[in-house]
């Protein structure tokens, strides 16, 4: 670094490159890639230190001290840092201004330890003004926000380092408690336990078309002499009438429909119509956007917030972890000028709008998220330099801040009754229509709804004809139709995240890792958007709330989160919390405390759910499955029934278990008999998927000719066994898993011989003599030929392949069709190999590569999900691994004898 130059280091390689640009050459900008330590894993402590930090890393007698270890990217990121450093005559750090960014901040201040002035550099757009101001407008840094992401850091320690064992002895290996996820799991549990307790109700209804000269509208029968008929919100959750209402059932319903239908007409007995407006919503905050994306864009919370954050580096938008609705005044008279450009000057009201922030939180922005600048690109104008998701989530933050700024919508609701003379009974009909008189930010952007219970009731918006009191209109398609409560509907990701901000719950820049923590541990799964909870959170959240019932309280979780709020903003001090949540007060029981005094926990009661008088499901090493007492045998071993994957908790009702147990059991099914040695072949459905395998035939029958009588066949001779002498294991029978495209049903005994026989041995490399065979693994169909293998393209080709078209794929280099595949994704050149990055799909799966190192992305993650910081920071890791060492077979070595 050329001397007399100032240091600035930010988080991530994409804002270093764009601030470089903005700064010119009297800086020079460096990235930390994120964090540089954390809290040292056991094996990462020094034996001196093992006593006090040992068990959490963390000594939590003398202060709650902190043992922090570099990561091997850390360690080589420090060494770059302090090199740049040794040249430089002014530290800025500038990572995020949020607790996280303080935090990297503080690290990267105690490990380099400069000798030159240090500030702090925030700012929250990457533009070039915005640039400018803050390195005129430098801070100290803010220890308060230290102190707090260190307590949270501490506390997520204590609190999954404490619980998660007891989980793992009860539940299941690798399972995990967190302060936050558990939290969250409890919620999508509950809501699958009140679906479970769910009782529906039937009821109906009548609907027509009211035609007057040759317009049409929906009609919809609302009262029945003077009463008001009932509708799903009239029912509680146990199908009960919650007040007095007429419940038609379906032979009440067809004999008014009837009526109605003979009567063919109604006069209008009344005709209301009410003005309104409705007010545009605040500009994004993070949950918000999270919310919106799920809903209109089909993105998960991770999703879009790791498009968000590109976006934000790429210099489109404004930082997108922040609770504030704020704008600035820049801001506001950017989105009223294009509101105006584009819609007219009543577009916008005569004063600006201003939004007040329900947060008090010391960690967040100052804004909320909107376009960059004093002034907003279209998404039109950017459309060249955004891929397609950046693209679809910037149109959405656009629309919503200029709307936000726009004039209230007018509109008119006119609702009309109609009454028909039904065979002596009075039937009253209503239909509404509503008509907008002024759109105002309508223009713009409407917010995204979630699925709500008693949606159904609602009648579609229509427009109606002028209408007055007295009017005779004609009827027409009079149809009586049935309906059926329903329970409230499963969480989404976007309406998880609502639900969580509501209940005060984590905090939005936490709300997309916590989802992704609970759907990785395999806590829940989706179907379509709906997050389904698997038995395993069943048997996770009951052990949390018999024996941590205050850690899963939703109240006690807000509480810790404003209390490290109140950290943040320096109010509360670090060390006092924490011994209050660790040790308990007079006021709290404390953490070591519940865990030292949990008792006895029965693991089978735990992991048993009954399923009505009909069976009990379990949940066990393999996963959930019911158990069924022997009818014939009450004290025999019970029956177990495996229950279908995608089988929701809230299906296996008692008719669903029952259907279960009575259905025949899938496999198990003689296919016939191998002819080359007399073994029956049968075909299983097992845990694992469906198999073939060998099985002896039965032992023939001998009969004494004298009597008739059955006699048991006699045992073989063998030579008399050694006393002691241990047992031969019998032979393993010969198995095959059926390929993808195989059924139980229908597979026969030639394919299942053929099965059996794989690996096939396609013929021998007239070159090297090698033997080639075509068989099946892990990752799907291949050939071998020695060490070497080549994937196939389907699973039918192990049978087919010939050697001739076996030779012809290995004279193709052995990554010839990956390199010759498109790459998934792109980035800019890796600042360690100045390479290009790409994402690309390999036999293994997605993985990451720069040309000379290669990554695997983890289980969990998609390639959606890299971004250019990800994968710069993946590369970096796997070369700090260095390469993965050769497996060697160590030779055996006789014993010395021992010394006489």
């Amino acid at each position: 670094m050329a001397e007399g130059k100032k240091l600035v280091i930010v988080e991530s390689p994409t804002k270093m490159k764009s601030i470089q640009g903005y700064l010119g050459d009297g800086y020079e900008v460096l990235s930390s890639v994120g964090h540089i330590r954390d809290l040292a894993d056991k094996k990462d402590i020094p034996a001196d230190k093992k006593q006090a930090y040992g068990k959490y890393s963390i000594d939590v007698d003398n202060g709650f001290d902190p043992y922090y270890v570099e990561s091997d990217r850390g360690r080589k990121t420090v060494a770059e840092l302090k090199r740049a450093l040794k040249g430089a005559d002014e530290l800025l750090l500038a990572t995020d201004e949020d607790r996280e960014g303080e935090a990297i901040a503080w690290h990267l201040l105690e490990t380099l330890k400069p000798k030159v002035p240090v500030k702090r550099m925030v700012f929250h757009e990457i533009t070039e003004d915005a640039i400018q101001a803050a390195v005129q407008n430098t801070r100290e840094l803010d220890l308060a926000l230290v102190d707090a992401q260190e307590t949270r850091r501490i506390l997520d320690r204590l609190y999954g380092w404490d619980v998660s064992p007891v989980l793992w002895f009860k539940v299941q290996q690798g399972t995990s408690a967190g302060r936050v996820q558990s939290a969250a799991t409890r919620m999508v549990v509950e809501r699958e336990r009140e679906r479970m307790a769910f009782v529906s109700a039937s009821y109906w209804d009548i609907e027509t078309q009211a035609v007057k000269d040759a317009e049409s509208f929906a009609a919809r029968l609302a009262r029945v002499d003077g009463a008001g008929l009932a509708r799903g919100t009239d029912f509680d959750d146990r199908g009960q009438l919650k007040k007095a209402v007429v419940v038609l059932d379906e032979e009440a319903a067809r004999e008014l429909a009837a009526a109605i239908e003979a009567a063919a007409e109604a006069s209008v007995s009344a005709v209301e119509a009410k003005p309104g407006t409705r007010s545009p919503r605040a500009p994004f905050t993070t949950s918000t956007l999270q919310q919106e994306a799920g809903r209109k864009l089909s993105m998960s919370a991770k999703h879009a917030m790791s498009v968000a954050q590109r976006l934000y580096e790429k210099g489109f938008i404004t930082y997108m972890r922040t609770d504030s609705t704020a704008l600035s005044t820049q801001a506001v008279q950017a989105a009223r000028e294009q509101a105006v450009a584009m819609y007219g000057e009543k577009a916008v009201p005569l004063n600006p709008r201003t939004y007040a922030s329900k947060s008090k939180n010391a960690q967040e922005a100052h804004e909320a998220i909107r376009p960059s600048g004093d002034t907003f690109r279209t998404p039109a104008s950017v459309a060249s330099e955004l891929d397609r998701d950046e693209l679809r989530l910037y149109d959405l933050i656009w629309k919503r801040t200029m709307a936000s700024q726009m004039s209230d919508a007018k509109y008119e609701t006119t609702t009309v009754t109609l009454a028909v003379d039904a065979g002596g009974r009075r039937a009253e009909f209503t239909a509404s229509g509503t008509v907008y008189t002024f759109k105002g930010f309508l223009e713009a952007y409407e917010e995204g709804k979630d699925e709500k219970r008693g949606d159904a009731d609602k009648a579609d918006d229509q427009a109606l004809p002028a209408l007055a009191v007295g009017d005779v209109l004609r009827l027409k398609d009079v149809e009586p139709k049935g309906h059926s409560t329903s329970p409230k509907p499963r969480y989404t990701e976007a309406s998880l995240v609502k639900a969580l901000e509501e209940k005060g719950i984590g905090r939005p820049s936490t709300f997309a890792s916590i989802i992704d923590v609970i759907l990785n541990r395999g806590y829940v799964t989706k179907r379509g958007q709906a997050l389904i909870p698997s038995w395993l959170a069943f048997s996770v959240v009951r052990l949390l709330e018999q024996h941590f019932a205050d850690l899963v309280d939703y109240d006690f979780t807000a509480a810790l989160e404003d209390d490290l709020d109140a950290i943040a903003r320096g109010e509360q001090k670090r060390e006092d919390w924490l011994k209050q949540f660790y040790f308990g007060s007079e006021e709290q029981v404390g953490l070591r405390n519940i865990v030292d005094n949990l008792g006895e926990i029965d693991a089978r009661a735990l992991n048993s759910t009954p399923i009505g008088d009909v069976a009990t499901l379990r949940f066990g090493k393999y996963g959930p499955y019911l158990e069924v007492a022997n009818a014939e045998q009450p004290d025999g071993e019970p029956r177990r029934v495996n229950i279908p994957e995608d089988l929701a908790p809230d299906e296996l009702t008692p008719a669903k278990a029952q259907e279960l147990i009575d259905a025949p059991v899938a496999g198990d099914r003689v296919l016939g008999e191998n002819p080359a040695n007399g073994k029956l072949v049968i075909v299983k459905d097992g845990r694992f998927g469906p198999y073939v395998q060998e099985a002896d035939p039965p032992a023939a029958e001998e009969v004494d000719e004298a009597t008739g009588e059955i006699v048991a066949a006699p045992e073989p001779e063998s030579a008399p066994k050694k006393r002691g002498a241990k047992k031969e294991a019998a032979p393993k029978p010969r198995t095959a898993s059926l390929f993808k495209s195989m059924s139980v049903d229908t597979i026969d005994l030639e394919t299942a011989l053929r099965l059996l026989e794989l690996p096939r041995v396609v013929g021998v490399d007239p070159e090297s003599g090698a033997e080639i065979t075509a068989q099946n693994g892990r990752y799907g169909p291949y050939l071998k030929k020695g060490t070497d293998s080549r994937t196939l393209q389907s699973e039918q080709q192990i049978f087919d392949i010939t050697l001739d078209e076996a030779l012809a794929v290995y004279a193709q280099p052995k990554y010839g069709a990956r390199g010759a595949s498109s790459a998934l994704k792109e980035f800019e050149n890796d600042p360690v190999s100045e390479k290009p990055i790409k994402v690309k799909d390999g036999r293994f799966g997605p993985y990451v590569t720069d040309g000379v190192t290669n990554v695997t992305i983890p289980r969990g993650q998609t390639p959606d999900d890299i971004t250019y910081e990800i994968a710069v920071q993946m590369l970096a890791d796997k070369r700090a691994k260095g390469p993965a060492p050769k497996r060697t077979t160590r030779k055996a070595t006789k014993k010395a004898p021992a010394k006489k």
